[in-house]
């Protein structure tokens, strides 16, 4: 009895755990799996990051609230499975073995191959239903691979020299420009940091720390001043056109919040309860509810009378707004023809400005710190995750203000 007490203290325990201690900005963690032996820690990646909200703690399982629950937790418990069996086999040959050399044995030695762990961080959104991000991010990762021609690569073959010839490379064979080359290395960045938060590669073999990235080029933020707004809003449109309506949701951006057109065109009335609108944006899943001023509740007034799901109407009726892929074609396909008609409408109304639907989101933020809505409340309206974000506006108003104190030396 006293010598299988002894095997039962030293048997390790494998199971998964929500990293809370490493929760980033987003109130996202990783989903790790924690092997404990001899009182020793040792954690594998999941190669998963969850939202906190969707973690249920007592149960140690991801919510049914998230829309893919049980794909997600299936894929844990056959991980789990998988790594407790390879922990038994190593444990019934030798019960000597330490927490590192099990965590070795699972996911192999600490010079992992970037790729694979590239697409896992990839696939990560699309099992989260960032449809845009998950295509952005995979064909970043396509680019990289290319200029592999497909091999596999360790963490430490990519050095700092590399990524310098990589960013000359992104310019000569996918005429990329500088900003499209900082997206790009900036999501590359992060896989290296995961990495490291993940315990798989050391600090010092982050090639980021030493890579001397290029300056990012200033691109011009266009708004309407508040007479072309004004021409845009007394342009006779032929009532109940596609056209007359994408003028309606430009405005109605421009006065009820800025909001982002994937909000607008997912926009339902249920969200409104007669003076806010209610609802959390698709990009950031921030909960916002705002109150609208009189011209974008005479817009919605007039819309109420179709008695449509969506307050505007540009999607299908029966568009299921749980089918990612679906909704982000769908969306993609309707900003795409509203910003041909914005164009369309610009030039009827004499504005030379290259407007496009996120136009009217610079323009309400450029209105309202005008205003003198602090920048802090312009933030949280508009669904910045980062007040950094919101802050070039600022230097738009005050850029404004210093032109008018220069009529003084005239």
């Amino acid at each position: 009895m006293f010598c299988n007490f002894r095997q039962i203290v030293r048997m390790p325990s494998i199971s998964i755990v929500f990293r809370k201690d490493k929760l980033n900005k987003k109130s996202e963690a990783p989903i790790h799996f924690r092997i404990i032996k001899n009182r020793k820690v040792r954690y594998i990646s999941s190669g998963q990051m969850l939202h906190q909200k969707h973690w249920d703690g007592k149960k140690n399982k991801v919510k049914s609230s998230f829309k893919n629950s049980a794909r997600l937790n299936n894929l844990l418990t056959t991980k789990l499975s998988e790594f407790q069996s390879k922990i038994l086999e190593a444990e019934t040959t030798n019960d000597k073995k330490s927490s590192a050399y099990l965590r070795e044995l699972i996911v192999g030695k600490k010079n992992i191959d970037f790729f694979s762990f590239a697409d896992k961080i990839v696939e990560s959104y699309q099992l989260k239903n960032q449809i845009g991000t998950y295509d952005k991010s995979k064909s970043i990762i396509a680019k990289l691979k290319g200029y592999f021609d497909g091999k596999s690569t360790s963490f430490k073959e990519i050095s700092p020299s590399l990524l310098s010839d990589y960013e000359q490379y992104l310019r000569r064979e996918h005429k990329n420009k500088t900003n499209t080359i900082l997206r790009d290395m900036k999501f590359i960045s992060k896989i290296f940091n995961d990495a490291y938060r993940e315990e798989l590669i050391e600090h010092k073999d982050n090639p980021f720390l030493r890579y001397k990235k290029p300056k990012e080029e200033k691109t011009k933020k266009e708004y309407l001043a508040e007479e072309e707004l004004e021409r845009l809003e007394n342009l006779e449109m032929i009532e109940n056109t596609k056209i007359a309506t994408h003028r309606d949701i430009f405005i109605f951006s421009c006065n009820g919040g800025g909001e982002r057109i994937s909000d607008l065109f997912t926009l339902e009335w249920k969200n409104f309860d007669g003076t806010h609108i209610n609802f959390s944006t698709t990009k950031t899943e921030t909960q916002l509810s705002i109150l609208l001023p009189k011209k974008a509740l005479a817009i919605l007034k007039k819309y109420k009378k179709k008695n449509t799901r969506f307050v505007f109407p540009i999607l299908k009726e029966d568009l299921d707004l749980n089918n990612a892929r679906q909704l982000d074609n769908d969306i993609s396909s309707a900003t795409a023809l509203m910003n041909k008609n914005l164009k369309k409408i610009a030039k009827r109304a004499e504005i030379e400005k290259n407007i496009s639907t996120h136009t009217a989101r610079h323009t309400w933020a450029t209105r309202a710190l005008r205003k003198g809505i602090s920048i802090d409340k312009v933030s949280k309206i508009l669904g910045h995750s980062n007040i950094k974000q919101t802050q070039v506006y600022a230097k738009i108003v005050s850029s404004e203000l210093d032109k008018a104190m220069q009529a003084f030396d005239e």
